[in-house]
């Protein structure tokens, strides 16, 4: 069942002139931002289907409200940021008492919460010891400075299409040649990316055995599902393979778990049983405020720790002012001990689940050759069926009309989806009601693009 791609223009023009007859508000918003570069607080806003991004008013939960006043189901959730919901109850009650009653949220001094929030993370993840950053891009960036160091080795290994913030490292892609080369777009890159990092596809084993092989790689930093370039999961005994080789071959494995914590309470590396070197993680452990983390083996850390060349408490490149502070250990703490427990976990699994089986049916019924893929709390929809398998086949299925289609379609009917792919994320209080409308809708948008012949 191919689409006909004039009545696609069609329906995406029609649905972009209804977006904008229903949001002055947010339109005048953004007219406005003459300040701003690209008129939004940050250039990626301006990645929306509709011709410009919904102004938010306030959020609650699973829901959105936007300034023209229309209230969404927000399958979104801050693209894995608020994986834990919008301001749920003990994260507000933590980071009142810490940044009102107590004071101190940047004080530069440790706090009790610390030790705790890396003791949950030890016993979720199964690496020993932690330390905290604002962001998973800084945790990575400062991972790979630490891997570097303990095996004197220059380069560091990737996925093409991966996703670990903007860590220049990480921006290389499988092209004709051996080596690789920089990610396209990318903007103002230090260096030649080959003279950083190697790159593999994903379920590629023989092609990471030729990388690995090379004897310059540090460490391989890897999502165990790729998750920025549309969902892509490893096949049966990929991860068992890429842990033999990493091992064979000296290679530290990194384990981003930032977006695959959606696999449940301890992520992907606690749902399969995986074994890495180290753990890095943000987003959605501080229930909205931001925070980031690493963690290492203690016999990394006990390497580091008695390294007198390395300069690890000032200008090592390895912390900044406001990592590990008071306000993000405290959110931290409540959001792992009172709101993303196994039970949410489990809750929230079981609601991806049916939104899967939703849209399966829908393309089962109407023979559109498209595929949905499953990770924990996570669902995505891909235009391509069999599912890719790696990241340029991902790049290569990508459809941008489609998508927009969708995405303003859905968003004039009340659901939001994550702008960048087709991603559903469900947090603790996302309701079967919330994922039957999505159910019911993609159903309609997807009669509507095949027509009356179907």
């Amino acid at each position: 069942m191919s689409i006909d791609r004039s009545r696609l223009r069609d329906l995406l023009a029609s649905e972009r002139a209804e977006y904008a007859r229903r949001n002055p508000r947010s339109r005048e918003l953004y007219d406005a931002g003459e300040h701003l570069f690209g008129r939004v607080p940050m250039t990626w806003m301006n990645k929306a289907a509709g011709g410009f991004p919904l102004g938010l008013d306030r959020a609650d939960g699973a829901r959105v409200w936007d300034l023209d006043g229309h209230e969404y189901i927000d399958f979104c959730l801050g693209d894995t940021g608020a994986m834990a919901g919008h301001s749920p109850a003990p994260v507000v009650a933590a980071v009142a008492k810490r940044f009102g009653e107590l004071g101190g949220a940047t004080a530069m001094m440790p706090t009790q919460d610390a030790e705790w929030v890396a003791a949950e993370l030890s016993s979720r993840f199964g690496v020993d010891r932690w330390s905290f950053s604002l962001t998973a891009t800084d945790a990575n960036r400062w991972v790979l400075r630490l891997v570097r160091a303990i095996t004197g080795r220059p380069k560091i290994l990737f996925h093409s299409y991966c996703y670990h913030g903007s860590v220049d490292e990480s921006l290389i892609v499988c092209d004709d040649s051996f080596d690789g080369a920089d990610r396209p777009g990318n903007v103002g890159a230090p260096v030649e990316v080959t003279r950083t990092s190697r790159v593999a596809e994903f379920n590629d084993l023989e092609g990471l055995e030729k990388q690995l092989a090379q004897g310059d790689v540090a460490a391989m930093m890897m999502e165990p599902a790729l998750t920025n370039i549309g969902l892509i999961l490893p096949e049966p005994g990929y991860l068992d393979g890429v842990r033999e080789l990493t091992e064979r071959y000296g290679v530290l494995l990194v384990n981003d778990e930032t977006h695959t914590f959606s696999a449940g309470v301890g992520g992907a590396t606690r749902a399969w049983g995986l074994k890495p070197d180290i753990v890095t993680i943000g987003k959605a452990i501080g229930g909205g405020i931001p925070i980031g983390a690493y963690g290492i083996s203690s016999a990394l850390a006990e390497s580091l720790l008695a390294r007198s060349d390395l300069d690890l408490i000032d200008m090592g490149g390895v912390g900044g002012t406001l990592a590990g502070n008071a306000l993000s250990l405290a959110a931290a703490r409540a959001t792992l001990s009172e709101v993303l427990t196994a039970d949410a976990f489990s809750r929230m699994t079981a609601l991806a689940s049916s939104f899967t089986r939703g849209v399966q049916d829908t393309i089962d019924r109407t023979g559109v050759p498209w595929s949905i893929a499953q990770l924990g709390a996570r669902a995505e929809y891909r235009f391509a069926s069999p599912a890719p398998r790696n990241g340029s086949e991902s790049v290569d299925a990508y459809d941008a009309d489609l998508e927009d289609f969708l995405h303003v379609f859905l968003a004039n009917r009340g659901v939001l989806m994550t702008p960048f792919h087709n991603m559903a994320l469900m947090c603790p209080v996302t309701t079967e009601a919330d994922v039957a409308r999505h159910t019911e809708l993609f159903a309609e948008a997807v009669d509507l693009l095949v027509g009356p012949a179907s």
